[in-house]
């Protein structure tokens, strides 16, 4: 049975099972005491310290990054993200700004190379799995609760990814758990100006991603539907929804101004780009994200947060699944739930926790901890460039990874998420040999164009050693900046058809042709070409060659 005693708390006290590293004072025995311990806590300071269990799980969370993380080579996305922080501004048209910052900030202070690109997700990996712990501890958790909270944060194959390289992914789950953990406090009898600290992260949730707009949409929808709505009376609220907004409003302004382009490339994305699954499949995907073992922890922590001491988070529970019902609606890629799962994940350690056979069963607690420890190690190839290539291609195979798709695009040995990793070097050490054999007189006015961002991107981070000129794309972000002063007369092109190439210039001269071992299909086996007299100036031929996806 369940040994916390939900609603049955008088106004400032309620009643509670010890959990395991809280100190309290004897109560003195009742006739008609249950034969289990129970004490009356002040439940806002009933919290156990923080278990050293979390801090060593960060640690080694931490270390398995650091160690294998720099296996492979950059993501595709990773070098448009550090290419856009070369360029900083308060929008983008496929992503917020603030991971741009972070790139600018990282390659200030670390440099250009691949292990510095993953310091920042690293960090934040660690700082997610402390946070996980943090909030079974806001939830009344005590050492096992918090350790296990922890340990599924660590193994769950999607952190260990949004973990492995630099992307708005690995600081989203950061700023909605941030989110959660205030919310906690405040209902746990915390200040209501804490509304104000909510507001500050929440904010800054918006400017890494927006999708943190939905994940406040659901709190704001589950406080209205439970008993936590009396928080919309307290003027401390209403200051952190108006601080939140002031710091995302110069995004606001900017995709304003630019007519909200990241509306028009997420439809372009759902229609042409994305995998569209059914319902259905979309949940029960959301098991491989956070590890199939875990599935009966974070179950059992959604009907916690509803349950738990007369509906106190039921809010959190709502915002779950109405973030869900969103996500599916708006036919979002699977991972996009993904940064809800640590408050799950630590509601149902918390639960399991006060279950009787944990309380002192130290074989309990091993039968449960183990397999997840086992699963973790099985999984942990699958997510991040732990393997060997090789090796590593025949595992994703045997364990059919490639059939779990996020995007309709071709998948060669290795699934997306590492074929992305290969590839760039090789294109742009072959770009910088046709550059080169360009004669000095036609060097310096020549303009590099690549079909898509990550073509134009690898450039742009690491053609520096080349001395290659910045490259142009007419994709996404890269449309946006244009041409520059590039006019046509001579282009280096990279990843067009031929065809497609004749129609935009008189003269075009294949160059080479790169493939790439182990890259995604699309980006090995791309051509080069030497284009020269555009048929009109590359300014008036941008709308041609602009496009979203």
């Amino acid at each position: 049975m369940a040994a916390v005693a939900f609603g049955q708390a008088a106004a400032t006290q309620e009643t509670y099972r010890v959990p395991a590293g809280v100190q309290v004072s004897p109560v003195a025995p009742s006739v008609h005491s249950a034969p289990e311990p129970i004490v009356c806590l002040q439940a806002p300071h009933a919290r156990a310290p923080m278990a050293r269990s979390a801090y060593a799980l960060a640690a080694g969370g931490a270390a398995l990054h650091l160690l294998f993380s720099g296996r492979y080579g950059f993501f595709r996305d990773e070098l448009y993200y550090l290419a856009c922080g070369q360029r900083l501004a308060w929008g983008y048209v496929d992503h917020a700004p603030l991971v741009a910052f972070l790139a600018r900030l990282q390659q200030v202070v670390l440099g250009n190379s691949l292990y510095a690109a993953r310091v920042l997700p690293t960090l934040a990996h660690a700082a997610l799995i402390l946070l996980t712990a943090w909030i079974a501890r806001e939830l009344g958790g005590g050492r096992f609760a918090q350790g296990l909270a922890a340990l599924l944060a660590l193994i769950a194959p999607i952190y260990l990814t949004f973990g492995s390289f630099l992307s708005m992914n690995a600081f989203e789950p950061l700023f909605w758990m941030g989110c959660t953990a205030i919310f906690l406090r405040i209902r746990n009898g915390g200040s209501g100006r804490m509304w104000l600290l909510f507001g500050l992260v929440a904010g800054l949730g918006i400017l890494n991603k927006h999708s943190m707009l939905m994940f406040g949409s659901g709190i704001a929808a589950g406080l209205l539907l439970t008993s936590a709505r009396r928080e919309f009376a307290k003027p401390w609220t209403w200051a952190g929804a108006g601080l939140a907004f002031a710091i995302f409003a110069p995004n606001l302004v900017w995709e304003f101004r630019h007519g909200f382009p990241t509306i028009a490339l997420l439809r372009a994305a759902v229609e042409f780009k994305y995998t569209s699954i059914p319902a259905w499949q979309f949940v029960a995907q959301q098991a491989l994200l956070a590890h199939p073992l875990t599935v009966p922890v974070w179950i059992a922590g959604l009907w916690f947060l509803f349950r738990a001491r007369k509906g106190r988070y039921a809010a959190l529970g709502w915002s779950y699944v109405i973030v869900l019902a969103e996500m599916i609606a708006l036919h979002g890629k699977i991972y996009y739930q993904a940064p809800a799962y640590p408050m799950l994940f630590a509601a149902g350690a918390v639960l399991l926790e006060s279950q009787r056979i944990f309380q002192n069963g130290v074989w309990a607690k091993a039968a449960v901890t183990a397999p997840l420890v086992i699963g973790g190690a099985i999984a942990a190839p699958l997510a991040m460039p732990i393997l060997p290539v090789e090796t590593a291609a025949l595992y994703c195979r045997f364990w059919d990874v490639q059939s779990v798709r996020v995007e309709n695009v071709p998948q060669g040995e290795l699934p997306q998420l590492f074929g992305d990793m290969f590839g760039w070097p090789e294109q742009v050490e072959a770009l910088a040999r046709v550059y080169g054999s360009l004669r000095p007189s036609q060097r310096g006015k020549a303009a590099i164009l690549a079909y898509n961002y990550g073509e134009a991107a690898a450039v742009d981070v690491l053609g520096g050693k080349y001395a290659l000129p910045k490259a142009v794309s007419g994709h996404n972000q890269y449309a946006l900046w244009g041409p520059g002063e590039f006019t046509g007369e001579t282009v280096v092109a990279i990843g067009f058809t031929e065809e497609k190439l004749r129609a935009l210039f008189e003269e075009v001269t294949p160059a080479g042709q790169v493939f790439a071992a182990h890259a995604i299909p699309e980006e090995t086996g791309v051509r080069i070409f030497v284009c020269r007299r555009a048929r009109k100036p590359l300014r008036e031929l941008w709308p041609q060659l602009s496009w979203l996806g």
